[in-house]
Formats: C-alpha cells, sequence, structure tokens
C-alpha cells in the first residue's frame, strides 16, 4: 500500500468551522463512515466532514473516536489537538467483511457442490444475506414513510421497489445458479485438492509441494484493445 495512503488529516476547517478528514484509502475510508463521518466526493476534491448540526462535544467526540480507531489498525493521522489521543480502539472484522469471506471460499473451491454450498448461505429462505438484505430495504422504507418530510413516502416508494423488483431478480439469479451447481456434481477442471506434501522419499528440509500454480483467469476489464495504428 502506498505510504500516502497510510496518512490522514483530522481537522476543524478554519474557514468553514466543519470538521473534515482527508487522506487514507478504502479501509480508512470505511472506518471514517463506521464513527459517523459523511464521505463527499468532488470532481476534484474527496473528503469525510461530520454530520451537520452536532454540538461541539460530540463533534469532538466522534473525531477522537476515529483518530483511535485509525491508529489502532496503523494509519498515521495528523489530528488537532482537541481531538489528538493515544487510544487504540480495537477494531471487529464488519458484516461486510464475513460476506466477502464467501468469495475467499468459493476461490478456493474444488467442486460444484462447494460452490453451490457457498451460494445457499445468500440464498437460503432462513438467515440467507439476500432475504435479510430486503428485510433490511423494506424496514428502511417503513422508517420513511411517515418520516415528516414532503420527499419520504417518494424515498419510502423506491425502497420497497428496489426489495421487492430489483433485489428480487438478483435472488431468482442466483438461486438458480446455485440450484444448477448443486446438480452437476463435478469437479473443477483446473482445481484440485493439494495436500501440502512431498514425496516420501524427499530429504531436502527445503523441499516444497509440486502441485502446479492455480490457473488464474484474466478479468474482462483488464482485457482492452490495442490502439488501432493510423495509416497514410
Amino acid at each position: 500500500m502506498p505510504l500516502a495512503e497510510r496518512h490522514l488529516t483530522l481537522r476543524r476547517d478554519p474557514h468553514s468551522g466543519e470538521v473534515l478528514a482527508r487522506g487514507g484509502d478504502a479501509v480508512a475510508r470505511s472506518i471514517l463512515e463506521r464513527t459517523g463521518f459523511v464521505p463527499v466526493i468532488r470532481h476534484h476534491d474527496r473528503y469525510h466532514r461530520l454530520p451537520k448540526n452536532l454540538d461541539r462535544a460530540e463533534e469532538e467526540h466522534l473525531a477522537t473516536r476515529a483518530v483511535a480507531r485509525l491508529q489502532a489498525v496503523g494509519y498515521t493521522v495528523e489530528a488537532d489537538t482537541a481531538f489528538a489521543t493515544d487510544r487504540r480502539e480495537p477494531r471487529y472484522p464488519s458484516l461486510g467483511a464475513q460476506v466477502a469471506h464467501l468469495a475467499s471460499r468459493i476461490r478456493e473451491a474444488d467442486t460444484t457442490e462447494d460452490v453451490a454450498g457457498v451460494l445457499t448461505e445468500l440464498t437460503a429462505e432462513d438467515n440467507g444475506i439476500l432475504p435479510a438484505l430486503a428485510e433490511v430495504l423494506a424496514a428502511t422504507a417503513d422508517f420513511y414513510q411517515h418520516l415528516g418530510d414532503p420527499a419520504d413516502p417518494s424515498t419510502a416508494k423506491r425502497l420497497r421497489y428496489l426489495a421487492e423488483e430489483r433485489l428480487a431478480v438478483i435472488d431468482s439469479d442466483v438461486r438458480a445458479t446455485r440450484n444448477a451447481l448443486a446438480d452437476r456434481h463435478s469437479p473443477h477442471p483446473h482445481r484440485h485438492p493439494c495436500p501440502g506434501k512431498v514425496g516420501p522419499g524427499e530429504r531436502e528440509a527445503s523441499a516444497a509441494c509440486p502441485c502446479p500454480v492455480p490457473v488464474t483467469t484474466t478479468p474482462p476489464s483488464a482485457l482492452r484493445p490495442a490502439p488501432a495504428v493510423r495509416r497514410r
């Protein structure tokens, strides 16, 4: 990771009075947002700010907590004196990280049954990830429905549409993929279980498992056509 991405500043802007955080990578940005900061993305600028209408004590509390969380995972934070702290707040695995671990299991899978088992965690009617996500969207829609602003019912309607229409399509397609894999009962042609062992007659302590390196494919986004040559 570039050194610049390990460095952040967290200061009160002298002009607007807002508490702003700048710098960092995706992990740092996630920590800031989980601490309550709001991302601001502009054409030539990107930073995080605290929510509006907080009192000064709450701003200092959230900013100090962000510094403690960032420092706990190795970031260097230049902070105003009011936000500086020697504390290190533990960081626990997020729900998103736990879901992303399913991708690791699929990358290591040897058979169609293995992948079908992982996809079941997405589609299972009882505590599956996609049905649970639909519940979250529906609950948020219910919250918005009578919140008080004129636009709130429209926001609630949009959230229900996402849950009932758009997410339903994803759920249906993933479920069909899961069922098709469950019926195939096939090993992957380029993946085989690795015993992690060397031959029984090998005496060298440095000997390594002779399994070939797993075959990887280049993502479509990385395949770009060569620029055309103009002829005169």
